[in-house]
């Protein structure tokens, strides 16, 4: 039997990531193998901010997945990048089967969706040698922060099943707002993140669930859920007694967000 895998929320940031070796969270993720998380996981299963849909929706690939370039004005080596990791068709059978049966139906399938960036730009340097399986699932805007704790929830038994859940978003995340590196940390920015990380410490799951009424400046910190709703995702998926730990933290452009973490069980 594989052992119970914790789950996790990492903040994915720009793509500029993969090529700029001046963002400090490169560094944290090049040591995920030999710092966070020495285990290798079966298959991947990761729900990103940058897949919006109606109904749950799981991607269904029986070959090797797409790259998807989800962004414009980047640099063009970019564009050039590829994570062929394998699809997990059969795990995200699996995960509609989960949901369906907690209530979260009808739950999709698309058999044609690759990795978003969301996806392939932590994965590139979590797991290079793109050789994990892994399947994404999506997240619903017009829902909340509780919808998405009850659907990690319902999933907590992939952990038993070797796959890893990784919920991959930002921390913050208003780019109307960001700055250049050289700039003071904006107030709210620091803020929000440190009540997010106070939160998540101190067990205050209904108050994360609930960010929008209960932080500091949520709106300007997340003008849109997107990029917190993995959060909640993973955070779901550990557990009603789960622990919380900031494994990374750091903020650029002036106000967004690196901050990190891992929910486990004792």
């Amino acid at each position: 039997m594989a052992a119970k895998l914790d789950t996790f929320f990492v903040s994915h940031g720009s793509p500029l990531l993969i090529i700029d070796d001046s963002i400090p969270a490169g560094g944290f993720f090049k040591l995920w193998k030999s710092q966070v998380l020495r285990v290798i996981p079966k298959t991947i299963l990761v729900v990103s901010a940058h897949w919006e849909t109606y109904v749950p929706t799981l991607s269904v690939i029986s070959g090797l997945n797409d790259t998807i370039y989800d962004f414009h004005g980047y640099p063009e080596p970019l564009y050039q990048l590829k994570y062929p990791a394998p699809g997990a068709p059969e795990v995200a059978r699996r995960v509609k089967e989960l949901l369906q049966a907690a209530g979260f139906g009808p739950v999709e399938e698309d058999k044609a969706r690759g990795l978003d960036h969301g996806s392939w730009v932590p994965l590139m340097f979590m797991y290079p040698e793109a050789n994990i399986p892994v399947c994404q699932l999506s997240i619903q805007t017009m829902k909340d922060g509780t919808y998405h704790y009850n659907m990690g929830k319902a999933l907590a038994p992939l952990r038993d099943e070797g796959v890893l859940i990784v919920g991959s978003g930002n921390a913050t995340h208003n780019l109307s707002a960001t700055g250049p590196d050289d700039a003071p940390i904006v107030s709210w920015a620091l803020e929000f993140d440190a009540w997010l990380t106070n939160s998540l410490m101190n067990g205050r799951h209904e108050d994360v669930n609930n960010y929008e009424d209960k932080a500091p400046h949520a709106k300007m910190a997340h003008p849109s859920p997107d990029h917190i709703y993995p959060l909640h995702v993973a955070l779901g998926a550990a557990g009603e007694q789960a622990k919380a730990e900031l494994i990374h933290a750091s903020i650029t452009e002036s106000s967004l967000s690196y901050s990190s973490y891992r929910f486990y069980n004792i």
